[in-house]
């Protein structure tokens, strides 16, 4: 195929064929290995996606080194962190604010030998040896006629081999780094392979945007690995700015995100249509009322007949094929995880004719444990198990207390270097325990309640899941975030981040003045309303689920921030410690 993988060169996308990436990987193990790197060294990968990136992973698999994937958004801090727990010999990573990252830290960092660096060696090194990307691809390229050699020493891997270490988002203390064998990654793509294939039917010529990091395990297994196995292109997005850009010049069949990506995309629709008049609002009122009934069929896969298939068509031609040629036109299948996606959106986008299809799994599984399949998907469950069993036992279960628990081939080793650390997250019977709360349904499909650690305990002594109720709380137009709080208190709060767009529309359809946002946000007409918005979600609550006070803020929480993990998690103790006083704030007016 002429585009294995593709990237934004001058401002357009460059293709790469299979034949030319399997040279250059060819290549680099040459000089790789010709440099003294040998089988279970580290080498860390430091950059925002890009061929390379995949060059240097495959690289890697072949020549039995074990790849440190860093996100590029971490501090230099947590950078040298990773580095020097893992022990990495090499780092690929780009010159700028990337290379600073390391120059900062380079005095620690006593094993680190070289820096290969993608965008030209800085002006200042200090004394670090750096080695130019495009030096190293010169002396593989020298070498050229020894490439037999590699595919030998490929086919001296076995499962056992560690492939990779990925360093946990470290919410909580520091990062632990999961070891991933390759037998791990193999076993999860071929599972997913299976699941996929059905509800793909991959195409010659099919492309799939790359939009989450690579160095996360989720991007990595399902957009990276899986992508390449089926021979779909992989296109990589320039940023998440840029993401409604490049969807319509990839014109991707496939699009594998978070379900903060697909809710950005629904709430930049239903702000066009609902900021405008009457009719607009009407209209779109009208066709997500149509996108609700007509899914009732479609996850079952069959087709709505009567009036609602008239419905369905009518809502297609006036709205819904306007947002699909938003996305390119060609997008067919989407996959999303991390979190639990607002059946809402969910709805939108399986009756535009691009269904998402939700999973469930972590960095230390490989990460996929569940996902949905084509005919029997229920909102709000994250798919059946992967697999049924292993070694006759079940490969996916729960704990008395409803914890998940699995085992399976596509199970961690366990944390690198901190044997105290994996014995805590493995049971007496071999399993490995998640951390999430969760059930299961009588056709097997499994639904995450909770983090385990997460559940908030009032002082009545009720336990209450808070994710739930800041997802119900986000299908609001008015709300963006919304973090629930209230662990040893007598009622639960919340602080939100309200969704500005929709905010400041209603503040100038009210005639309420404002300079910025601080101000509109410190106008107590416009707290009434948010909590308004709030009140309307209890009264689908219990009433010790319900949000009693709220604290607007001025910024959406971000990565950036520290306040999400780059997968764009919540990391819920950070975020309760920086707004401590605010949260102090709530319960003291109450008390």
């Amino acid at each position: 195929m002429p585009d294995a993988l593709a990237s934004k060169v001058d401002g357009a996308y460059k293709p790469i064929s299979h034949k030319e990436l399997q040279a250059k990987v060819e290549r680099l193990c040459l000089a790789m290995e010709a440099r003294g790197l040998r089988k279970g060294d580290r080498v860390g990968i430091l950059c925002d996606n890009r061929p390379a990136w995949a060059i240097m992973d495959f690289a890697c698999s072949l020549l039995g080194l074990v790849s440190v994937p860093i996100y590029h958004t971490l501090t230099a801090e947590q950078t040298s962190y990773i580095l020097q727990h893992s022990g990495s010999r090499w780092i690929l990573t780009s010159n700028g604010a990337q290379f600073n990252k390391i120059k900062a830290s380079a005095d620690r960092l006593p094993e680190l030998e070289t820096v290969v660096v993608l965008d030209g060696v800085p002006p200042e090194p200090h004394g670090m040896n750096c080695l130019p990307w495009d030096t190293l691809m010169a002396e593989g390229e020298a070498l050229d006629a020894r490439r037999p050699e590699v595919r030998a020493w490929a086919a001296q891997r076995v499962p056992g081999d560690l492939l990779t270490l990925i360093y946990t988002s470290g919410t909580t203390g520091d990062p632990k780094g999961a070891m991933l064998t390759q037998g791990n990654l193999a076993s999860n793509i071929e599972a997913v392979v299976e699941v996929a294939i059905v509800a793909l039917r991959p195409e010659r010529g099919d492309r799939c945007l790359s939009v989450l990091p690579l160095s996360h395990i989720f991007e990595r297994t399902a957009g990276h690995y899986t992508m390449f196995h089926l021979g779909i292109g992989i296109y990589y997005a320039e940023s998440l700015i840029s993401l409604p850009q490049n969807l319509l010049e990839v014109q991707p069949a496939v699009l594998m995100a978070v379900p903060r990506i697909f809710e950005k995309i629904y709430a930049k629709v239903r702000d066009a249509l609902t900021s405008g008049g009457l009719a607009q609002r009407m209209v779109f009122s009208w066709a997500r009322s149509t996108c609700h009934r007509v899914v009732r069929y479609l996850y079952f896969d069959k087709q709505p007949g009567g009036l609602t298939n008239l419905a369905w068509r009518l809502a297609d031609r006036i709205l819904l094929s306007k947002v699909r040629a938003k996305t390119g036109g060609r997008l067919r299948f989407c996959v999303t995880g991390g979190a639990g996606i607002n059946p809402t959106i969910m709805e939108f986008f399986w009756a535009m004719g691009v269904p998402i299809y939700e999973g469930y799994g972590l960095t230390e599984t490989s990460p996929i444990l569940t996902l949905n399949k084509i005919g029997r998907v229920r909102p709000g469950y994250v798919g059946h198990p992967i697999l049924k069993s292993w070694n006759g036992r079940p490969f996916l279960k729960l704990a008395p207390d409803g914890e998940i628990l699995c085992q399976g081939p596509n199970v961690m080793q366990g944390y690198w270097k901190d044997e105290a650390a994996t014995r805590e997250v493995f049971d007496a019977e071999g399993y490995f325990c998640t951390g999430d709360v969760g059930e299961i349904d009588p056709q097997g499909r499994v639904k995450i309640t909770d983090r385990k650690k997460e559940i908030i305990v009032t002082n009545g002594g009720k336990n209450v899941a808070p994710q739930p109720i800041e997802n119900a709380l986000r299908d609001d137009p008015y709300i963006e975030q919304a973090v629930v709080v209230g662990d040893h208190r007598n009622h639960l709060a919340a602080l939100i981040v309200p969704h500005f767009p929709a905010l400041r529309d209603w503040c100038q359809r009210k005639q309420l003045p404002f300079k910025d946002d601080a101000e509109m946000l410190a106008n107590p007409k416009v707290y009434a309303k948010i909590m308004t918005r709030v009140n309307h979600t209890n009264s689908q609550l219990p009433a010790y689920e319900r949000v009693r006070k709220i604290a607007l803020l001025e910024k959406e929480l971000t990565p950036e921030s520290g306040l999400l993990t780059p997968s764009l998690k919540l990391k819920r103790r950070v975020v309760n410690e920086a707004f401590k006083d605010v949260i102090e704030g709530l319960y003291r007016a109450n008390a």
